[in-house]
């Protein structure tokens, strides 16, 4: 299962600590919590936490390092976000698969989204540490987005990602793959003749009018699937119907025979 505690947010030299706040506020909108500072020149103070609107949580449990290999040495893989193209061509990704690689990666060890200086970005040599770069498609004609924006694009990927990948696990381990988890032939036809008897009982197929109700049901059973725990369940209803069907025969025979013999007395 993918673990978001497992991604970190890595801010490199961060100048104004308003953005820290609201990198802060836009990482646990998405589920992220783990906030790295590399060298900040100005650290958090009472306008980051104003501007982090609740998610003081995960500015209290800020990690600062010196340098960005101190930050990223745990994780195995490094993704930097490059706001131009660089003179020495890098692995690109776009935001989605950026997200998808992340995510597809964090349950074997912890992952890093990296962020540059507000004004300059990262350096070449902080770039050549990430194994992967990350450009946001913005518009060419005003492509300019702030930190915490970035931030907030990057951590919606990563969350998106999380959700499909989760969603698929839960999937996977309710998917009826294993061919002993279906029932054998011989037990769906014995659920078909219990149907059949079942709906004689109640009346809804006429033993001399069945016309095509049962190869309706088969079509709409077989198109189902049902696995060997749903015609046992289905097996169970039919008997209740049953019960309960020979319990109001019963019941009207009784009534019958009750008025035949008030109607004998007064005779």
């Amino acid at each position: 299962m993918p673990n978001l505690s497992n991604v970190k947010i890595v801010l490199v030299n961060t100048s104004d600590c308003r953005n820290i706040g609201s990198a802060a506020r836009a990482m646990k909108t998405m589920g992220l919590s783990q906030l790295v500072l590399v060298d900040p020149i100005e650290m958090p103070n009472g306008q980051a936490q104003a501007l982090a609107a609740g998610a003081t949580d995960v500015l209290a449990n800020v990690k600062v390092v010196n340098t960005l290999e101190e930050a990223i040495a745990d994780c195995g893989l490094v993704v930097g976000t490059s706001a131009r193209s660089r003179t020495l061509p890098w692995p690109m990704l776009e935001p989605r698969s950026c997200g998808e690689k992340l995510i597809a990666e964090v349950p074997d060890y912890p992952v890093a989204l990296v962020f540059g200086r507000e004004s300059s970005g990262l350096t070449n040599e902080e770039l050549q540490l990430c194994h992967f770069h990350v450009q946001i498609p913005a518009n060419p004609d005003y492509s300019s987005l702030n930190l915490a924006m970035a931030v907030q694009t990057l951590s919606y990927e990563v969350r998106m990602a999380y959700l499909a990948a989760t969603e698929a696990q839960y999937a996977k381990a309710s998917d009826h793959s294993d061919d002993e988890e279906y029932p054998v032939v011989e037990e769906t036809e014995r659920m078909f003749a219990h149907f059949e008897e079942a709906l004689k009982a109640t009346g809804f197929i006429v033993p001399s009018h069945p016309g095509l109700v049962m190869t309706k049901l088969r079509r709409f059973i077989n198109r189902a699937r049902p696995d060997t725990k749903e015609v046992k369940m289905w097996r169970g209803i039919l008997s209740s119907v049953e019960k309960t069907a020979k319990q109001l025969a019963n019941t009207k025979f009784a009534n019958h025979s009750d008025e035949s013999k008030s109607e004998q007395k007064s005779d």
